[in-house]
């Protein structure tokens, strides 16, 4: 059987009044039905058997204003009683150009054009045919090619996942992937850092063999370089060490290949910048965003281009040859814009950064005792435990254990969601959690995420340890 897959954590396991149907909706799990919300606010779940449940991962890191936002509601029924919907392909609404405007001002970055679809995997593909069409209006026909990196996930499409490293995901459809695509090591310290071996080193290493891989395939070949900037679910929070993002850059530029930085988990304030890669000394040709952007109140993600690319389309066909019937959509960017306003007004990015740094500090004390943490690590407000059965040695659990999802389950059950991860290490051994709370969360919220987290994983290293 396939291991479980890293982006769809397991269910917990339901309560004494589990909430069973017998409807038509396809969830996720034909197994086990997942837990009825009756309504949210704040960092809170309220589930239909009267518990509530703090929400410490914002869902999957998208809940960045909390739950039940009265200001956003309004703004999404505003815009409902104006337009609804039109179809790009002959018009527009002040809501969609006022979000672009609203992100863009000042064109930071030289980022200059946002393009609004309804999710991640859909602005990773986005981002793909956009690089694509950049190097045919240059007249480079040749460029078909990807690079990557192992343990990343990039979105759940065909060519999305064909470019992601969640093998999991890619089990039931191989042979069906877009095949011009490699994948390069990860800039993941705890585990592929050698003995002896310096950060510095390290990064060179990692950067010898993304220039190797470039020359492998024929860097005539090769359109793009995609990374996240911190990698999300797959490995858990992920910070490349300093010089990677940069230094990747250079390669790149070095052939002519483009950088796309998938900020679709990272991004949109969640590391204590609005963009991910501002702490990384990067600017990319291509960044995509979703989760952060509309809050869980809309579907709606971003990708945002550099005048470089744009330019490149000016001056051959002066078209984006993409286009989805749901493109700028009016309720989402409606949505959307009213989030990014309360984040940008409230200075939600640096109480993001902030609470970060309480919520590191919590961690660390709190989990010291617990043996089975191996590492902790993260950003802003995202961050992952990463469980280990020897902490000497760094072995992993057996994974027919499902340690992390255990975790989650005890968690759960005493009264806090987290996000749990496996095949952390390699796509098929490892666990971690996440944890990527709301940036409204607050002091004690934390403390008692953090206690609770210490309450879960000690009683399952009684039990396996």
């Amino acid at each position: 059987m396939a291991p479980h897959c890293t982006d769809t954590p397991p269910v917990p396991e339901a309560d004494s009044t589990p909430t069973q149907h017998d409807g038509h909706l396809f969830h996720r799990s034909l197994a086990q039905a997942p837990h009825m919300v009756e309504s949210a606010s704040g960092s809170n779940l309220h589930l239909s058997n009267g518990r509530t449940v703090i929400d410490a991962c914002g869902g999957a890191a998208v809940a960045i204003i909390g739950h039940g936002n009265q200001e956003v509601q309004n703004a999404i029924i505003k815009q409902a009683q104006k337009v609804s919907y039109v179809h790009t392909q002959s018009y527009t609404t002040p809501v969609a150009e006022e979000l672009a405007d609203f992100i863009l001002d000042g064109t930071p970055y030289g980022l200059e054009k946002a393009l609004f679809l309804g999710s991640g995997s859909e602005v990773i593909e986005a981002a793909m045919k956009l690089a694509r069409q950049y190097h045919f209006e240059r007249n480079e026909p040749d460029r078909i090619h990807f690079v990557s990196r192992k343990q990343s996930y990039h979105g759940n499409t065909m060519a999305s996942m064909s470019i992601s490293s969640n093998l999991a995901r890619k089990v039931p459809y191989k042979g069906f992937e877009y095949q011009h695509v490699s994948h390069v090591t990860p800039p993941y310290a705890y585990r592929y850092k050698l003995d002896g071996e310096s950060d510095v080193q390290f990064t060179e290493r990692l950067l010898r063999e993304l220039e190797d891989e470039f020359l492998r395939v024929g860097p005539e070949k090769v359109i793009a370089f995609v990374a996240e900037p911190i990698i999300g679910a797959t490995a858990g929070c992920i910070v490349p060490p300093t010089g990677y993002l940069s230094g990747a850059r250079k390669v790149c530029d070095k052939y002519g290949i483009l950088l796309i930085l998938d900020e679709i988990m990272c991004g949109t304030g969640r590391t204590g910048t609005f963009f991910a890669f501002e702490q990384e000394n990067v600017v990319p040709d291509i960044v995509t965003a979703a989760k952060g952007l509309g809050g869980g109140y809309a579907a709606i993600a971003g990708m945002y281009v550099h005048t470089k690319v744009v330019n490149a389309l000016r001056q051959g066909s002066q078209a984006l040859n993409h286009g989805h019937t749901y493109q700028a959509h009016p309720m989402s960017c409606a949505a959307a814009l009213a989030v990014q306003k309360i984040l940008r007004r409230d200075g939600l990015v640096e109480r993001c950064r902030d609470m970060g740094l309480v919520l590191e500090k919590l961690l660390r004390s709190e989990l010291a005792e617990c043996k089975s943490v191996g590492d902790i690590r993260g950003r802003g407000l995202f961050w992952a435990v990463e469980f280990v059965k020897d902490s000497i040695t760094k072995e992993t659990f057996d994974p027919s254990l499902g340690f992390s999802g255990k975790v989650t389950q005890v968690s759960f059950h005493k009264g806090v969601a987290v996000y749990p991860g496996v095949g952390t290490v390699d796509g098929l051994k490892g666990d971690h959690i996440l944890l990527a709370p709301p940036y409204t969360v607050t002091e004690e919220e934390l403390a008692t995420i953090c206690q609770t987290l210490k309450e879960a994983i000690l009683s399952q290293e009684a039990l396996h340890l």
